[in-house]
């Protein structure tokens, strides 16, 4: 027996292998600093809570409707237009057990083999998997600090050919922690290809306002979930908004591959959407201050930061100066200063040199963790 190629292919998610490592040392007795992993370290907000016990007291353990449950797609849609002014049909929108299987089932539906999907470079580690699984190729388009990790329209256009098929986007962003701009998101809707916005870190933006895709074209897919403003990961729920003509077909993905989300878990996400906006603001506020914090000190170590992040919990430092192996310095980070924090090599080849840095931890061991690393710098 032989493992199939479409998965031997699929390359590790580095961020992973060092938090395993980081687990690993210990329960040898180390003591680590988790800056690598982008997981809030809140807990879940006590009205989400208890919503989800009380659908489970209330019989809500079976299947739902394969869309989701229809007061939940009413709320996101409700929510899409308070936040953004868009009109959103609530039969266009999957209820999905977290924002990668919306990732999985919207190019699913959308790519035939041979197929291209521009990305940014650097992007989100896992873009090309889900691309390449689906028999297509991503295409990837460098952005750079000096210009705020901006997608350039022109630049895009340069990459495009007949068979590019979409355009993806992440604002905020993951690694950087940037938005793109309101002028910049019209452009990229311009180019005439479909959009696939993936914005699963909006309401965690601290100058500025984040922008949905829908509001400068209908040609797109929205993916969104719960985990990261609402602290929500371990519950895995999450959506994706589409155009009509793609639902029925994505309806049938959820049937045959998923079924429905968890039905208390959706229950859940009502309560979040209506209840916990409170708690929202108040993580996005500490947040802030911890994104403060590690600029700061990030930039009095002497990493490089030309444009501030605003959005997200990441910063993605130039580290460059110390070496342009980022995996082999992420791991002696952590081997020798006992701070985890993840390569830039994760998340493309022009974040190598860089090392990103997760603040979804308290501002006590994230000072720790500069303390250790700037010892460490200091040492080389």
């Amino acid at each position: 027996m032989t493992v199939s190629k479409r998965v031997d292919q699929i390359t590790p998610f580095i961020v992973m292998e060092v938090l395993e490592r980081a687990k690993a040392m210990e329960r040898d007795g180390v003591n680590i600093v988790h800056l690598e992993v982008g997981e809030p370290d809140f807990d879940t907000p006590e009205c989400i809570t208890e919503a989800g016990i009380k659908a489970l007291r209330d019989g809500y353990s079976h299947y739902t409707h394969s869309l989701g449950i229809l007061e939940l797609r009413e709320a996101i849609a409700e929510h899409y237009y308070n936040e953004y002014g868009v009109e959103v049909n609530p039969d266009h929108i999957v209820v999905t057990n977290g924002t990668s299987p919306g990732i999985f089932m919207t190019f699913a539906a959308l790519l035939e083999a041979g197929d291209e999907v521009i990305v940014s470079d650097p992007h989100y580690a896992c873009y090309p998997n889900f691309i390449e699984f689906a028999g297509a190729k991503p295409v990837k388009v460098a952005v750079t600090e000096e210009e705020g990790f901006q997608y350039r329209a022109e630049q895009i256009q340069k990459h495009m050919t007949d068979r590019t098929k979409a355009v993806m986007i992440n604002s905020p962003s993951n690694p950087t922690g940037n938005l793109l701009s309101p002028e910049r998101m019209q452009q990229v809707a311009d180019l005439g290809k479909v959009v696939v916005s993936d914005e699963i870190y909006h309401g965690l933006v601290y100058e500025g306002k984040e922008r949905s895709i829908l509001e400068f074209t209908d040609e797109a897919f929205v993916l969104n979930g719960f985990s990261k403003a609402y602290a929500m990961t371990g519950w895995r729920l999450g959506y994706l908004i589409a155009p009509k003509r793609f639902i029925r077909p994505l309806q049938k993905l959820q049937q045959n591959f998923f079924i429905s989300a968890n039905a208390m878990t959706q229950m859940a996400g009502i309560a979040a959407l209506k209840e916990a906006g409170p708690d929202v603001a108040r993580m996005r506020e500490i947040y802030d201050q911890r994104r403060r914090f590690m600029i700061r000190r990030l930039r009095e170590i002497g990493l490089g930061i030309t444009v501030e992040p605003t959005g997200a919990f990441y910063v993605l430092a130039n580290a460059r100066h110390l070496g342009s192996d980022s995996y082999k310095m992420a791991f002696d980070i952590l081997e020798n200063a006992h701070v985890g924090v993840t390569p830039g090599i994760d998340f493309g080849q022009q974040a190598e040199g860089y090392i990103r840095f997760s603040y979804a931890n308290s501002l006590e061991n994230i000072e720790e963790g500069m303390n250790r690393l700037e010892k460490y710098i200091n040492s080389l």
